[in-house]
């Protein structure tokens, strides 16, 4: 998409040199949609906020930013348009093309989440040499990075630290873990137009997410959504057949824990952060244990299993459960949802109102 069909929905102001403006990418998704309504209740239109998504977003979402942009982010030249309108101080880089839709396109996979992830960290590392500042890149990674070979090698490892199993099985995870490293090289290594000079102005953190519980949106058919799926189902009077065994095992956190950890992340001081990337967790059930936890608020619910042979091998090579200790000891991070409370405070009321169940 070039620069004269990109769309622009709403015209932008010119920001503060003191703060710069928040670019937002992907968010038109479940989590972009989460971390505009946070930024709004943060900033209170004192700070630029720009939200950029594949298709235009809808006035819902549009209010939450001071500009709006639809375009495609593997194409450069929207990412020099947006950085020529905008002073740019920090990029929160959502967009991506999920597991399951990955690996039915791994080249189309390769093209939005590699080069997608380049023509922004590119965006920013300009953006700093501008501002003569660091700009900070926000970049949400995942546990589809992970690759445990067996079953065995998987219940033997328990909780994974950010440091071991890292052979990925899907184009999902190769593409997030290409990801990391370009943000490494960016933070540590980049020079600037090739001279002498190191430029080290990309203040790049990521977060390895476990599978996420939105109860304001409806699960898009991710390779963790059996939970969410089972959930939405039941409040509906619908039978559902899960589509894992019900010993099948991860980690599972809730989107309003997992926007805050990454906007903690994102106010944590540099020199108190000994990683670039960080796992955070907060429960880790099985299927089966989802199901027994549904069934205590919809005793109706209908769960069956018919486990399909590609997602349950991806599941199957991610963890148990993940290590989050450096996370907890760097920025003090703690969920505030358990898989109980999950449930009783957050997701079964959600789901109650927007059914009228």
């Amino acid at each position: 998409m070039s620069p004269a069909t990109m769309i622009e929905s709403k015209s932008a102001r010119t920001p503060s040199a003191e703060t710069g403006a928040i670019l937002v990418t992907g968010a038109g998704g479940e989590m972009g949609h989460a971390l505009l309504d946070a930024l709004a209740k943060r900033y209170h239109g004192a700070r630029e906020v720009i939200a950029m998504d594949l298709r235009e977003l809808p006035a819902d979402r549009a209010a939450h930013a001071s500009a709006t942009y639809a375009g495609d982010v593997s194409d450069p030249t929207v990412a020099e348009a947006i950085a020529l309108k905008h002073d740019i101080s920090e990029v929160w880089h959502l967009a991506a093309l999920l597991s399951t839709r990955g690996e039915k396109s791994p080249e189309l996979a390769l093209k939005v989440n590699v080069m997608g992830s380049a023509n922004m960290l590119k965006l920013a590392a300009e953006s700093a040499s501008r501002r003569g500042t660091a700009v900070k890149f926000m970049f949400p990674s995942t546990i589809a990075i992970y690759g445990v070979p067996t079953l065995d090698a998987k219940r033997a490892a328990g909780r994974v630290s950010e440091d071991r199993c890292l052979e990925p099985i899907t184009m999902y995870g190769v593409n997030k873990r290409a990801v990391e490293e370009m943000g490494r090289y960016y933070a540590r290594h980049y020079r600037l137009l090739a001279s002498d000079r190191l430029d080290c102005t990309v203040d790049f953190r990521s977060i390895r997410f476990p599978g996420i519980i939105s109860a304001d949106t409806v699960p898009t058919g991710g390779t963790s959504d059996y939970g969410p799926e089972m959930l939405h189902a039941a409040a509906q009077g619908k039978p559902y057949a899960c589509f894992v065994r019900p010993d099948a095992r991860i980690p599972f956190m809730t989107m309003p824990d997992a926007v805050r950890s990454l906007m903690e992340l994102a106010d944590a001081p540099r020199e108190k952060l000994s990683r670039l990337v960080y796992n955070v967790g907060a429960f880790a059930p099985s299927a089966a244990e989802i199901a027994t936890k549904v069934k205590e608020f919809f005793p109706k619910a209908e769960v069956t299993y018919a486990p399909t042979l590609e997602r349950q091998r991806i599941v199957d090579s991610w963890p148990e459960d993940v290590d989050d200790s450096a996370a907890r000891r760097d920025w003090g991070w703690k969920p505030e949802h358990d898989f109980d409370r999950a449930f009783a405070e957050y997701i079964v009321p959600k789901i109650r109102a927007r059914y009228g169940c």
